[in-house]
């Protein structure tokens, strides 16, 4: 097959690149080559030329790692766009669910008022009165990824704390999200088509004291910190069978509430009372191969170019699944009341639906 491998090429191209996303380019790249395909690098830029490549490639299907645009989270979806716009198949979530996994407080109204567990919270813009959703609290940029914006004096005690940390916020973010703190174990579900992955858990018995017990910026991204190493994921997560069943009947719940398609990752805390809360649901993960997904793939025995492959795979059988435009237009005009096209042709898919 002949393989685009899209990316932000901004974050690559940049005078101080990210070598994370270099690494794990050559790490999908390699694993592609090795199964017999072609793969053709499509770093992705604000610029556009990318557009004319991947209509003039003739590519077989996308392998789609590209996480925004110069960095900027909110330019996933519309990178997405252009794949559905081409008809190209593609690894990974929709446009649709990107932008809603993206966007906290709207995913956070789909899973609960799909009586899904999450905790309390408040979206606020500049002007916005601040209100309480109790305390402990943390506030959050309400439409970013990668841990932006997450730090210790992200958690706040009091009123005036959390005044403190919204201004200070709304400074750089248009809109933030206020949401109660659950203590607790912390839990990773990964997915990968309709297989869900084993539980992993983040270890925070390092974690210096004084400190909250949470997977922040530096958590992630400052490799040897104090902060990197007090929150260490462990896999298979220690659960009880019941406790397990239901967190995975959860995170399956919340993925097909998002429209989640290909791969992806439920993040959720596990309070005292071994109540499940969701506290974010994850699109395209991260799929570097020291990453969770690969991590929790690992553990079920699936070694990375196979896990690489399979999310391939699934881009492309979700696109043989769909129905041509033209029979997906019969079928709306036959629910609309309208009469059925005498086209043979169409008849055909309409009665399908008989």
């Amino acid at each position: 097959m002949r393989i685009a491998l899209l990316y932000d090429g901004g974050s690559v191209l940049d005078p101080t690149p990210d070598v994370l996303i270099i690494q794990t380019v050559e790490s999908i790249e390699t694993a592609l080559q090795n199964e017999g395909n072609t793969v053709v690098r499509v770093p992705i830029s604000a610029e556009g030329r990318w557009i004319d490549r991947i209509r003039r490639g003739k590519f077989d299907v996308a392998f789609n790692m590209c996480e925004g645009i110069d960095g900027v989270a909110e330019l996933e979806p519309p990178v997405i766009s252009v794949l559905e716009l081409f008809g190209l198949p593609y690894t990974g979530s929709s446009s649709y669910t990107a932008a809603l996994c993206l966007r906290k407080p709207v995913v956070n109204s789909v899973l609960s008022s799909s009586g899904l567990p999450v905790p309390a919270w408040i979206t606020l813009r500049r002007g916005s009165r601040i209100r309480s959703v109790g305390y402990p609290a943390i506030v959050k940029p309400a439409a970013e990824d990668a841990s932006i914006g997450v730090e210790q004096r992200s958690v706040v005690r009091s009123a005036r704390a959390l005044k403190a940390r919204v201004e200070a916020m709304l400074q750089t973010f248009d809109e933030v999200i206020v949401q109660r703190y659950v203590e607790g174990r912390e839990l990773n579900v990964g997915i990968v088509g309709e297989t869900i992955l084993p539980i992993a858990e983040i270890d925070f018995s390092a974690m210096p004291k004084g400190l909250w017990r949470m997977v922040t910026y530096r958590s992630k991204w400052d490799t040897g910190s104090d902060e990197d190493l007090g929150a260490q994921p462990r896999c298979p997560a220690d659960l009880p069978a019941r406790v397990a069943n239901e967190i995975r009947r959860i995170a399956l719940d919340a993925w097909r509430q998002v429209g989640g398609s290909g791969y992806g990752r439920v993040d959720m805390r596990l309070d005292e009372h071994g109540q499940p809360w969701i506290l974010e649901v994850n699109s395209n993960p991260d799929i570097a191969p020291d990453a969770g997904l690969a991590r929790m793939a690992r553990t079920a025995g699936i070694e990375y170019p196979t896990l690489v492959r399979t999310i391939t795979e699934l881009g492309l059988t979700r696109k043989r699944d769909q129905q041509p435009q033209h029979a997906q237009w019969v079928l709306a005009q036959q629910l609309s009341g309208m009469p059925v096209p005498a086209s043979p042709e169409l008849e055909l898919f309409a009665g399908g639906n008989r």
